[in-house]
């Protein structure tokens, strides 16, 4: 039962994914790295360098982490190694992109 489910979400996430990368609504300038995680920080710079909130979501789609940043770094060192879903929000645009965590 669990793995029917598993890749149900996991094919919802990759058409969102898929979807929201190529609209209008990308922010401009938006860069993330290192991408896979290693050391437990993503830096996270975009054009307009402007406060971003920040929402993570696992595989299944439960909101892990949601916080603001001011600057440029995000702090992951609270999660687990996987693949989550990273959606960021400045001003009135939005950019998702796939997180990997070593």
């Amino acid at each position: 039962m669990n793995k029917p489910y598993f890749l149900i979400c996991l094919c919802f996430i990759s058409f969102s994914y898929a979807q929201e990368s190529g609209t209008n609504g990308d922010i401009d300038g938006f860069k993330l790295y290192p991408n896979p995680v290693t050391d437990g920080k993503v830096y996270i710079n975009t054009a307009a360098n402007a406060p971003k909130d920040i929402l993570i979501f696992d595989v299944m789609g439960t909101q892990v982490l949601q916080t603001t940043i001011l600057g440029s770094d995000l702090n992951l060192s609270d999660l687990d190694a996987g693949i989550y879903v990273l959606r960021v929000f400045e001003k009135d645009k939005v950019a998702t992109r796939k997180l990997i965590i070593k």
